[in-house]
C-alpha cells in the first residue's frame, strides 16, 4: 500500500479526521473522574536499575489507577503497553499477549488518559522529530505529560528483554542483550510519557514511549521511528502520584546513586553504545 493510500485508509479509521483542519488543535471533551488527572507510579526507575524486579501490586490492581500507560513485569518478563483499556505483554521473542489480572509489575506508570488535544501529523518525523513537535505543543517543561500516536511509520525499531532469573543482574547489563525489533510501513500506536529532568532516578527524564502495531504482531520500547503521518493526543497534568514496594530488597538497597549513565546505556541501541 503507497504512501497515499495509508493516508486515506488513516483518516477513515479515525474518523474524526474528517472534521479537523490539519493546522489545528482540536480539544478533547474532558470527564469527570477524579484519577483522571493523576499519573500513578509503581516503584522507581533507580530500583529497576538496580535489579529489582520483584513487585507486590498485580495488573488487576493497577487497572485501577488507569487505561493508558506502560511497564514491565515481575522478573523483567518484557514490556508492557497499554491504552485503549487493554494492557499487553511484548516478550523478550517478540509474542504478543493480553495481560491477565494476576501478572505482577515492578514498575509501571499508568493514568486515565483524558488528551487536552490532538494534531494531525501529514510530514514524515524522525523520532527525534516527533520529540521536538511534542515539546512544541506542550505548556512548560515542568508537567508531566502523556504522549499518544496512531500513525504510519516507514520504520520502527524497538526492543524487549527476556524474562531474567535470579540473582537478577542490573538493568543496563541485562539490555546488553536485549532483543531488537526493526519492521518498516507499519501502521500502530505510540503511548508513553514525558517526566521533567528534576524527576531523574524517579523515571526516565524526557521521553519513554513504547509501541505496538495494530495488527498486534510487533512492539517493544523505542529506540528510533520515522513516521509517515498520523495524529499526536497530548495530556498534561501535575499530579503525580507513587507506590513504593514494602518488600526488603527495595527497602534496604542503595537508591542515591546516580543512575543516569545506566539509564542512557539501557534506553540506546545495542548499536549505538559506545564500546
Amino acid at each position: 500500500m503507497n504512501n497515499e493510500n495509508n493516508f486515506i485508509h488513516f483518516l477513515h479509521s479515525l474518523h474524526l479526521h474528517r472534521r479537523q483542519s490539519h493546522s489545528k488543535h482540536t480539544h478533547v471533551q474532558e470527564h469527570d473522574h477524579h484519577r483522571a488527572y493523576e499519573i500513578f507510579q509503581v516503584s522507581t526507575l533507580n530500583a529497576l536499575v538496580e535489579g529489582l524486579y520483584e513487585g507486590e501490586i498485580t495488573y488487576g490492581e493497577l487497572k485501577e489507577h488507569g487505561d493508558f500507560g506502560i511497564g514491565t513485569f515481575n522478573a523483567l518478563d518484557g514490556e508492557m503497553i497499554a491504552f485503549d483499556g487493554q494492557f499487553y505483554q511484548i516478550r523478550g521473542d517478540g509474542s504478543i499477549s493480553t495481560v491477565s489480572d494476576d501478572q505482577k509489575t515492578p514498575f509501571a506508570v499508568v493514568q486515565y488518559f483524558n488528551p487536552a488535544l490532538s494534531f494531525h501529523l501529514d510530514e514524515s518525523k524522525t523520532f527525534d522529530g516527533l520529540k521536538q513537535e511534542c515539546d512544541r505543543l506542550s505548556e512548560g517543561k515542568n508537567c508531566f505529560y502523556s504522549v499518544r500516536i496512531d500513525g504510519f511509520f516507514s520504520s520502527m525499531k524497538t526492543r524487549s528483554v527476556e524474562r531474567q532469573e535470579k540473582p537478577y543482574r542490573p538493568l543496563n547489563e541485562v539490555t546488553r542483550s536485549q532483543k531488537e525489533f526493526e519492521c518498516h510501513d507499519i501502521e500502530g500506536t505510540i503511548a508513553g510519557f514525558c517526566f521533567p529532568d528534576f524527576t531523574q532516578g524517579l523515571n526516565v527524564p524526557g521521553y519513554h514511549l513504547h509501541f505496538l502495531s495494530r495488527d498486534r504482531t510487533t512492539g517493544g520500547h523505542i529506540l528510533d521511528c520515522t513516521m509517515t503521518c498520523g495524529t499526536l493526543f497530548l495530556d498534561h497534568t501535575s499530579n503525580f502520584h507513587m507506590e513504593l514496594p514494602k518488600r526488603k530488597e527495595f527497602l534496604d538497597a542503595d537508591l542515591a546513586k546516580d543512575t543516569g549513565k545506566a539509564v542512557k546505556e539501557a534506553e540506546t541501541s545495542r548499536d549505538k553504545r559506545s564500546s
